[in-house]
């Protein structure tokens, strides 16, 4: 479906990955892993076309349609979640148009035994079977299946998208990619913002091609691995897990086949040193230069090792509670968020904010650094002196909730 030939990239002097080839088939699901930095963003890019690579090519049919949701967004404020989603159709006018025009040029034409009028009408019926796979006239219609799929309710087609969390306006832009029906799906990261609900998306591609540090999440969805570490790619058949597995067999294999070439090496070089210069071994050191000359080096797959070295300065003591929210409330015009937020966080707990998309746990952070004010209810912020708290020691930790049976707010137990 999409050939990826010798590919390279390179910012400056340094090159992020050099001569990367691979195919991305029909039901491939794939998982492009790697550290960061690595180019796994990057990669995905050049195959929607939205970055040139240094060197190389990316081979891709006329007919393929690719759909790419980025890790970072720019989302519009201006519009309705039912309004934005419409926008995916912005093409389906043109292809109508064109549709309507191969139709008029089919009923002027009158040499119906042609291989001209032939070939128009296989052209005419590729796009009328991908205007109707689109949703036709119907495509309202198909808007609202498909977010109501993706977990919005009839109530919220006409709110405001400003109103809804990340991950609720990850799930409008992800609703538009699928309404536009494309062959390949490219995701990046999209578990930062998606939880396992709006996980249906897989199904609905020939190809997917996916980037994310959730190694459940990848391991339950692909089938393929491909590996990019040290400029270079390696390509698994399997899933994530059995590439763990494998990656290490192959690094082992490969360290002790060449521990091996280099003892054969050496022992090849002592022995030609030694009877260099003996007449009655002359035909045996030919034969041992001969033998060194032939051997392949036997090359192992190097491992990404670095590390990021972080230091943070010292910040002043808080106080003992040093976050407190009392009666807090939460609206967006008549959409309340949260209520009744009751929290005291002591001074060195690490507290973890859990709850399903759009429950508030963003909401809750930004009201607490003093981003947002709350509708209702206070939060007060201190430090030993009761004094605002500009640097504090209580750590906050936000992650998707899946469990939509536990509560909206859950405060953890202290982990040291």
């Amino acid at each position: 479906m999409i050939s990826i030939e010798q590919l390279s990239v390179e910012f400056g002097v340094k090159p992020l990955f050099r001569n990367v080839s691979f195919v991305v088939n029909d039901r491939d699901r794939i998982a492009l892993v790697g550290k960061n930095g690595a180019g796994k963003s990057t990669m995905l890019k050049i195959i929607c076309g939205l970055q040139k690579p240094t060197e190389g090519n990316v081979a891709i049919p006329t007919d393929t349609t690719i759909g790419y949701l980025p890790q970072v967004m720019v989302l519009q404020d201006n519009t309705t979640v039912k309004e934005e989603a419409r926008k995916a159709f912005a093409d389906t006018a043109k292809l109508k148009a064109q549709i309507e025009e191969l139709n008029r040029q089919m009923a002027e034409r009158t040499d119906y035994e042609s291989p001209e009028y032939a070939e128009l009408v296989e052209k005419f019926t590729q796009k009328h079977d991908h205007y109707m796979m689109m949703g036709g006239d119907n495509y309202e219609a198909e808007i609202e299946r498909t977010l109501t799929g993706l977990g919005f309710t009839r109530n919220d087609f006409d709110r405001p998208t400003k109103e809804f969390s990340g991950g609720w306006r990850m799930r409008i832009e992800l609703a538009k990619i699928l309404l536009r029906r494309p062959d390949v799906l490219l995701l990046d990261e999209p578990t930062n913002h998606l939880d396992i609900e709006s996980i249906g998306w897989q199904q609905s591609a020939k190809a997917v091609v996916l980037v994310s540090h959730d190694r459940a999440f990848i391991n339950n969805v692909t089938n393929r691995t491909i590996e990019i570490s040290c400029g270079q790619v390696n390509d698994y058949k399997v899933k994530y897990d059995e590439y763990v597995k494998l990656r290490a067999e192959r690094h082992e294999q490969q360290l002790r086949a060449y521990e091996n070439q280099q003892k054969e090496i050496a022992d090849i070089k002592d022995f030609i040193e030694r009877f260099r210069y003996k007449p009655t071994k002359a035909v045996q050191v030919q034969s041992r230069i001969k033998q060194l000359e032939k051997i392949v080096p036997i090359e192992v797959d190097e491992v990404d090792n670095a590390t990021m070295h972080l230091k943070f300065p010292p910040c002043l003591r808080s106080g003992d509670y040093p976050i407190i929210c009392e009666d807090v409330r939460k609206d967006y015009g008549e959409h309340t968020v949260f209520k009744d937020v009751n929290l005291t966080i002591k001074r060195g707990e690490k507290v973890a904010f859990v709850g399903k998309n759009g429950e508030g746990k963003s909401t809750l952070s930004r009201l607490i650094l003093g981003l947002e004010a709350p509708t209702a209810g206070r939060i007060l912020v201190r430090g030993a002196d009761r004094s605002e708290l500009r640097s504090g020691e209580a750590s906050v930790v936000f992650q998707n909730y899946l469990d939509s049976a536990d509560p909206v707010w859950t405060v953890g137990d202290v982990i040291e």
